[in-house]
């Protein structure tokens, strides 16, 4: 009794601070599978009548699906303190477990089909300055065109300071806007200390998720920054490329790659590896599902794989089944080490909720959650590089093992072809 009183106090607590308060922070690096409009709750668009009904629809939702260790439900009521949807969630102490309101939840949706209206530019926040930093603009993007330039600070957007705002916050509802209308971004430029307004166009921007080249030797070079909807074809074009160019042997890049969509990157796994398993998931109950290649698009010649702790959850999946399968050689360190999937389900207000559902493990049965996989040929960033946005070529020393090791298999390939 004591319990329920403390969990009513704490909805009206939590209903005061998500009115005063509407903000809530969520990461985008989660393994998911493609959304679910009608599984787990039912989606109309009446909303609910009371918080009580929303919260019963969440607990059902966590009873049924929900896959990590033993909770108490009781501890999910007192966890309602800290914001009532969101913080009723935080009690999992789960970090892939979300909820998503209205609004995040279309900017979510947004994120993952790998295109937006907006000007087109990768942004980050300065912990240490508490300032928007451009990273890079897309190329051909209006971000490029209007001539905003990597390391860019920004400052204010339409004349309206953003300093204490999130970097969401900016980038969602301020930078982001429908195609044709304009937005002005005040920055400073570090390199001439100079101040100045960029007025930008917006525009449909597909992301590139996916860039590629040939090197020296016919080595062809794929680099994947994310598994979003546009990912899968942007990879067969890189791919297909690099073989009209008569490619000898290819290095995928997957470093400080996040993750993304499970079924794009099962369907790029299906690209390179011989058939047979690719990947395998089990729920709560045992339940197992499995993907599997069909060889029909198998890779046949020399492959590197390039990853680093920062590889996580879908670029994990794609590294664990080319190092399981034989077929490739993986360079650099020890990877994140995130084997749980989530899947998202969408509540009768519009709003949502992200429920880890089951773990994943490798083709050889390797379940990699905390440990990551390890490389066959471990080489590390020089310290002073480690948190460098962006590394110069001639001083990736990760990078020039991989060629190394690359240009290794090539002379033992054409050794043995030669005899």
């Amino acid at each position: 009794m004591a319990e329920r009183k403390k969990f009513i106090y704490g909805l009206v607590v939590g209903m005061a601070i998500i009115l005063v308060i509407n903000v809530i922070y969520f990461g985008t690096s989660s393994l998911m599978h493609q959304v679910e409009d009608n599984k787990g709750v039912q989606v109309v668009k009446e909303g609910y009548n009371t918080p009580e009904e929303k919260i019963k629809d969440i607990l059902k939702l966590v009873e049924d699906r929900y896959y990590l260790e033993n909770y108490k439900e009781e501890e999910l009521y007192d966890s309602a303190y800290d914001g009532l949807y969101s913080g009723l969630l935080d009690g999992l102490e789960d970090p892939y477990t979300e909820y998503y309101t209205k609004k995040e939840y279309e900017s979510f949706m947004e994120s993952t089909s790998g295109s937006y209206e907006g000007i087109g530019a990768v942004v980050t926040y300065n912990e240490e300055t508490k300032e928007l930093m451009i990273v890079s603009p897309f190329i051909g993007s209006p971000a490029e065109k209007a001539g905003l330039l990597p390391g860019d600070i920004v400052r204010k957007v339409d004349d309206k300071n953003i300093k204490g705002l999130t970097m969401e916050d900016v980038v969602a509802n301020m930078i982001r806007g429908k195609k044709g209308t304009k937005v002005t971004l005040s920055i400073y430029r570090e390199s001439d200390n100079s101040n100045m307004d960029l007025e930008i166009k917006r525009d449909v921007i597909t992301m590139p998720t996916v860039s590629h080249e040939m090197l020296d030797d016919k080595i062809g070079y794929i680099r994947i920054t994310g598994f979003e909807e546009v990912t899968y074809d942007q990879f067969k074009e890189a791919l297909y490329d690099l073989e009209a160019q008569e490619q000898k042997g290819l290095i995928i890049d997957v470093r400080n790659n996040p993750g993304g969509l499970l079924n794009i990157v099962i369907d790029m796994a299906d690209e390179l590896l011989p058939k047979g398993l690719i990947v395998y998931t089990e729920d709560k109950n045992g339940y197992r599902e499995q993907a599997s290649s069909d060889e029909e698009h198998k890779f046949t010649k020399p492959l590197v794989v390039l990853a680093n702790e920062n590889s996580a959850s879908a670029s994990e999946i794609l590294t664990g089944a080319i190092k399981d399968s034989g077929i490739g050689t993986v360079v650099g360190t020890t990877t994140f080490g995130k084997g749980l999937v989530q899947r998202i389900f969408p509540l009768e207000d519009g709003s949502a909720v992200k429920v880890t559902i089951s773990k994943y493990y490798t083709p050889s049965g390797n379940y990699i959650h905390g440990k990551g996989i390890e490389p066959d040929v471990k080489i590390e960033l020089p310290e002073e590089l480690k948190k460098e946005l962006v590394i110069k070529r001639e001083e990736d020393t990760q990078f020039a093992k991989a060629v190394e090791v690359m240009k290794d298999k090539i002379a033992k390939e054409d050794m043995a072809n030669s005899k």
